[in-house]
């Protein structure tokens, strides 16, 4: 059998790529936030139950440990905040095992960065402004539409799925002919539908910034009081022709519920058969130091799907997982 050594992307996304490099680092530099580089490898890995850790055995001092390569800079980039780095941004290899498909690669590349003392509002006015810069051949002008996650689900499926049992999320499934046994887990029937039923009809007349999900997606963002009187995380993710580009946060500075959280997490996991991760006690002791501020994750790779009219992650990175 001949293997092909080409890289499934053209000539052209490499060009496109570089490009983009280039634009998000004068955007930065103009606005005064500065890159930093993190380790990739970690001894403590990410918690949340929808993310699986690629793992890695390295020794240190003789003795050999099991460490995880990132899912995200967060944590590290979390350190540096609370050091007094002020505004930062990174761009970086990711990595989330067995994750592939049209749209997944388990490595691909993020951009990140943190806005002390911005709001969620100014974090979402400087991504449409970064957003124009880099889609400007394929958008006159990003005006993007604010949405929140609970009106988005009514819109489609009439239910709030912030008040949505278990049983009426089931019977909405089968109401949109999915047909899928979750058991009990209401969050999981909440994800499936959102993904088969919202998410595909998201940012086509314009790029959406979908806000306030469902507390128990909160993560590592605050939780807030909607216009309604029910509790929601304070994060936005953005949208443009149904593709999911960036989540970001009002981040959570307060160390106990960080720590009650990833111990919530681990609960979950081992329910489900999956190992517990060690926590980040680095970060746990850093975050009484983190100053309020907005962070965002945005999916270099994703973006340059957008910017260059492809519909697989394949069409504008050189080697996937299959072919590395």
């Amino acid at each position: 059998m001949t293997l092909s050594y080409a890289p499934t992307c053209d000539m052209k996304a490499l060009h496109a790529r570089a490009k983009m490099y280039a634009q998000i680092r004068q955007f930065f530099n103009e606005r005064e936030v500065l890159e930093v580089e993190t380790p990739i490898l970690s001894a403590a890995g990410v918690t949340d139950v929808h993310l699986a850790s690629v793992t890695a055995n390295r020794n240190l001092g003789g003795r050999l440990n099991t460490h995880y390569l990132q899912t995200s800079p967060e944590f590290a980039m979390k350190r540096l905040l609370a050091s007094g780095s002020g505004a930062i941004y990174q761009i970086c290899k990711v990595f989330r095992d067995d994750e592939h498909g049209k749209k997944h690669n388990s490595e691909f590349t993020m951009l990140e960065w943190y806005r002390p003392n911005f709001s969620l509002k100014d974090l979402m006015h400087e991504t449409a402004d970064l957003l124009q810069v880099c889609l400007s051949d394929r958008f006159s002008e990003i005006r993007p539409l604010i949405l929140s996650y609970k009106h988005a689900f009514q819109d489609r499926l009439d239910l709030n799925p912030l008040q949505a049992t278990v049983k009426e999320l089931k019977e909405a499934t089968k109401r949109v002919g999915i047909h899928i046994d979750l058991g009990e887990d209401r969050l999981a029937y909440m994800d499936l539908l959102f993904s088969h039923m919202v998410e595909p009809s998201l940012g086509f007349d314009t790029p959406v910034f979908l806000t306030d999900f469902p507390p128990e997606m909160a993560s590592l963002a605050k939780t807030r009081i909607d216009e309604d009187g029910e509790e929601v995380a304070a994060r936005f993710e953005v949208y443009i022709e149904g593709l999911e580009l960036a989540n970001a946060y009002d981040e959570l500075v307060d160390a106990d519920v960080l720590r009650s959280r990833f111990v919530e997490d681990n609960q979950a996991r081992e329910k489900q058969g999956l190992s517990a991760m060690p926590l980040d006690e680095h970060l746990l002791a850093a975050l009484p130091n983190m100053p309020a501020c907005s962070g965002i994750a945005l999916g270099i790779d994703r973006l340059l799907m957008v910017a260059q009219h492809k519909f697989k992650l394949s069409d504008v990175i050189t080697f996937p997982a299959d072919i590395a």
